[in-house]
């Protein structure tokens, strides 16, 4: 009797840690054209608390409701481009990962050719002052003689 106690206690101990690794259940779509549409818009969306990530896939709060708010205008029956148009106009251009170029996206399209052609200028003074650095200055005749003398002077000690 206690060693079918003991193995009815060691199966439980052994099934007791699957459920920890089971995966979270993905909520699915009825629809599954409205459900890449999804995909698609939230692909374009910057994750505006990670930033670096779009937000299909972040995990923040902002973005887990605005896939919800994405998911209900499709439902709605709003375009791609509607849902695009809402987003920027309440969250600005930031929002999208490939902002269109106009006068306020110039720098954010500028910058890193800007920062470049910096960066180019900067490395192009630094070698030209390092170059005039280098350059040994001519020594005055006085400057030779003494220099002469040391030497001579160095040379006959090391015999």
């Amino acid at each position: 009797m206690i060693r079918l106690i003991a193995a009815l206690l060691l199966a439980c101990a052994g099934v007791l840690p699957l459920p920890s690794l089971a995966a979270d259940a993905q909520p699915t779509d009825k629809d599954p054209v409205a459900s890449a549409r999804a995909v698609r818009i939230t692909d374009e969306l910057r994750c505006l608390v990670c930033q670096n990530q779009t937000i299909a896939d972040s995990n923040a709060e902002l973005a887990v409701d605005l896939r919800r708010q994405v998911r209900e205008m499709i439902a709605a029956g709003k375009t791609d481009r509607e849902i695009i148009d809402y987003m920027t106009g309440r969250y600005g251009d930031f929002v999208l990962y490939r902002p269109p170029l106009k006068p306020t996206t110039l720098l954010l399209w500028g910058g890193p050719a800007l920062l470049f052609l910096a960066a180019l200028a900067a490395i192009i003074v630094v070698l030209r002052a390092r170059r005039r650095m280098t350059d040994d200055p001519a020594l005055t005749a006085e400057e030779r003689e003494r220099a002469v003398k040391l030497l001579d002077g160095v040379s006959k000690e090391s015999r």
